[in-house]
């Protein structure tokens, strides 16, 4: 009989076949601890135009955190109650201010080719993240309850109409709307954007083009921030 604190055992090279020694072997290759939490970066970090990843992250916590909120409380709530009014508005400029560091760090990293150095995966997820964040923002105006939202439902339909979308995307159902803009688009946002901070941590941070001429830093000096001194992380 074994203590309940004492250290779990180690593994035997008889269990290596096991699909958890598999599963935990190979998360461990992928994504090392020095890796998924680094206690430097390099240098280069310290530019403004790195900033903006994190600030995206951080407006998208907000959105959660306020649309959870709201979808608790009902419209009833965020129409007529003041506290309501203000966590309503709270969500609304929380989501502007998701799009504009989004668009900022997009562009951003579509300038420096930021799909350089096995990074196309890290790209495609970020592109994929913004194009559905927009279709959760879409759903998010329909669900007002209010004639804004009439309005751009009824003006909405004929145009999804046209390209067959209308058959799986009813923009005048209230509850289709809501679900999507609750629990479906969230979620995959969500996973998405984790995702992508994993392909970042594990393929490091993109470094800015070098002068012609100098050697370009490969994956393990730029994950590990010895190609240009480091900043803490």
């Amino acid at each position: 009989m074994t203590d309940s604190t004492s250290a779990p055992p180690k593994a035997r090279p008889e269990d290596s076949g096991q699909w958890t020694a598999k599963l935990r072997n190979a998360a461990e290759g992928a994504f090392p601890p020095e890796r998924l939490m680094p206690d430097r970066q390099p240098a280069y970090v310290a530019s403004w135009i790195y900033v903006f990843g994190v600030l995206t992250m951080a407006a998208l916590s907000i959105v959660i955190l306020t649309g959870v909120v709201l979808s608790i409380m009902g419209p009833s709530w965020w129409h007529v109650s003041p506290t309501g009014l203000f966590v309503n508005s709270l969500h609304l400029w929380s989501v502007e201010a998701f799009f504009f560091f989004m668009v900022i760090h997009l562009w951003g990293k579509f300038f420096m080719a930021a799909w350089r150095g096995k990074r196309r995966l890290t790209w495609a997820t970020g592109v994929v993240a913004f194009v559905i964040s927009v279709g959760a923002a879409f759903t998010g105006y329909l669900s007002q309850q209010n004639f804004d939202s009439q309005w751009i439902a009824t003006q909405a339909k004929d145009g999804i109409n046209s390209t067959g979308a209308g058959a799986v995307m009813n923009v005048l159902n209230f509850g289709q709307m809501l679900m999507w803009h609750i629990v479906l688009l969230p979620i995959v946002v969500v996973l998405i954007a984790g995702i992508h901070v994993l392909m970042v941590r594990r393929r490091g941070v993109v470094p800015p083009f070098a002068p012609k001429n100098a050697p370009t830093p490969d994956i393990e000096q730029v994950s590990a921030g010895t190609d240009a001194g480091s900043v803490p992380s």
